[in-house]
C-alpha cells in the first residue's frame, strides 16, 4: 500500500457526491489510472490519491452522472457509464472467491442432504440458496434450521452457475456455512454487497448481531 493510501485510511473520508463523512470501510475508494480511467479500489491497496463515494450503487451512478470524479481528482478522467454495475461485479467476484476458499477450508457443505444434516447437527451459521433455484428446497431447509433452534441469515445473492463454479460442483442450489474465519468473512462481504445493491436508511440498518442472527440477504 502506498504512503498516500495509508494516509487516507487514518481518518474519516468524505463522499464526493453527498459530502457525508464516514470511516473508510463504509465508503468505496476510486483511483485515477495513468490513462485517466477511474478504477474501483475495493481493497484500498492501489497506489495514488483516491476519491471516496458512499458504498451504494445509486450514489456511484450519481457520481458518474454529475461528473463528480473529475472534480474530485481535479483532473481529466474517463468514467465508464457502467461503473455501478462494474463495482457490483467486482464485489460479487470477491464474495465468490472467499466462498471458494471457505469450501477448501472445510467451512462449507453443499447439496440438500448435506445441508439438512448440518442443520440437524446445529453446525450451520448461514444458509446459501441460489437466486434462480426453486423455493421449495429453501423452505424445507429453513424449517430444518428452525427445528434445530437455529436462526441464521439466508444468502440469496448468487445464481446456481455462480455457486457451482465457486464450489466446484454441478448444479449447486443449496449450501451452508459452518463456523470459521473464512465463513465469517464471506458473510461480511455479502453484507457489504447487499448494502451496495439495496441501500437502506441508516435508522433501518440492522445491528451487527442482528445480521448474524436473522437478516435475509435475498435479491428482493
Amino acid at each position: 500500500m502506498s504512503r498516500d493510501s495509508k494516509a487516507e485510511l487514518q481518518s474519516e473520508r468524505t463522499c464526493i457526491v453527498t459530502r457525508a463523512k464516514g470511516a473508510p470501510e463504509s465508503l468505496l475508494r476510486f483511483v485515477r489510472a495513468p490513462d485517466g480511467a477511474v478504477v474501483p479500489d475495493l481493497r484500498h491497496k492501489l497506489p495514488g490519491r483516491g476519491v471516496w463515494v458512499t458504498a451504494d450503487a445509486k450514489t456511484v451512478a450519481q457520481a458518474v452522472k454529475r461528473k463528480a470524479f473529475g472534480r474530485g481528482f481535479k483532473a481529466e478522467v474517463t468514467v465508464s457509464e457502467a461503473l455501478p454495475d462494474e463495482v457490483a461485479a467486482l464485489m460479487r467476484q470477491d464474495c465468490l472467491q472467499t466462498l471458494s476458499l471457505a469450501k477448501k477450508a472445510g467451512q462449507i457443505v453443499s447439496g440438500f442432504a448435506k445441508v439438512e444434516a448440518a442443520a440437524q447437527a446445529g453446525a450451520v451459521i448461514g444458509l446459501i440458496s441460489a437466486s434462480d433455484g426453486g423455493a421449495d428446497g429453501s423452505r424445507k431447509l429453513r424449517q430444518a434450521l428452525r427445528r434445530a433452534g437455529l436462526d441464521v441469515p439466508e444468502i440469496n445473492l448468487f445464481t446456481e452457475p455462480q455457486l457451482s463454479l465457486a464450489l466446484g460442483g454441478a448444479n449447486v442450489v443449496h449450501a451452508a456455512l459452518t463456523r470459521g474465519t473464512l465463513a465469517d468473512s464471506f458473510l461480511s462481504q455479502c453484507r457489504r454487497l447487499k448494502s451496495y445493491l439495496f441501500p437502506v436508511a441508516a435508522a433501518d440498518e440492522p445491528a451487527e448481531d442482528d445480521f448474524s442472527a436473522s437478516v435475509d440477504l435475498s435479491m428482493g
